[in-house]
């Protein structure tokens, strides 16, 4: 938690309220439902939760934002994103049901009223977002034809609506047909750490 709070100093009480709690909260869920390798649960703030919200270091949402978590898994990045922006409305997609069953009981535990959850695929969501996030879902092209459908012709951010993902390892292939228009933070220029390294934030404006 303390990392959290280095980087993000102001931070309300709530949101600091909200942010003590997920780790308890995962705790007990991962020993039911596997959302988070076992080993990582101690790690969860520095591997999870700053890593989510290396993306809220890239840009900060204006109010009445519409972001779509793709993908989402056990809530990330979208729930530190949700905690984070209070006045943005956040759906965190996944195909697995258990998955947003965790994240449903985590959001409703921390009180977050800004989130939605659905067990739905991407191709069947059908929604308008300004944004759309993932964490690692699958590669950028697959992902890029997908996500095309939803991103809304209304701009509202200081940045053009579009992708933003996290992504680690070698890039170089996934990003060579938008390396053009792609915009790609090295987090490890963001937070310390030897975890950091090798690993991105990618902007895509669509």
């Amino acid at each position: 938690m303390n990392e959290i709070l280095e980087y993000f100093p102001n931070i309300t009480d709530e949101q600091r309220s909200q942010m003590e709690m997920l780790r308890p909260l995962y705790c007990e869920w991962n020993s039911k439902i596997n959302v988070i390798s076992r080993k990582d649960i101690e790690n969860i703030y520095s591997h999870h939760v700053l890593h989510s919200l290396a993306i809220a270091k890239e840009t900060r949402f204006t109010h009445g934002s519409r972001i779509l978590d793709f993908g989402t898994g056990g809530g990330f990045p979208g729930i530190p994103l949700a905690i984070m922006f209070p006045d943005c409305h956040f759906k965190l997609i996944d195909r697995t049901g258990k998955k947003i069953k965790v994240v449903n009981e985590v959001a409703c535990s921390l009180g977050l009223k800004n989130i939605e959850a659905e067990q739905i695929s991407g191709e069947e969501e059908k929604g308008k977002y300004d944004f759309v996030v993932s964490r690692a879902v699958m590669p950028l092209p697959d992902l890029m034809k997908i996500i095309k459908k939803n991103i809304s012709d209304k701009q509202r951010n200081a940045i053009a609506n579009g992708l933003l993902c996290l992504k680690g390892g070698n890039i170089d292939s996934e990003i060579h047909n938008y390396r053009h228009i792609s915009q790609i933070t090295d987090i490890s220029k963001i937070f310390r750490g030897e975890w950091f390294k090798n690993k991105y934030v990618i902007y895509i404006p669509i």
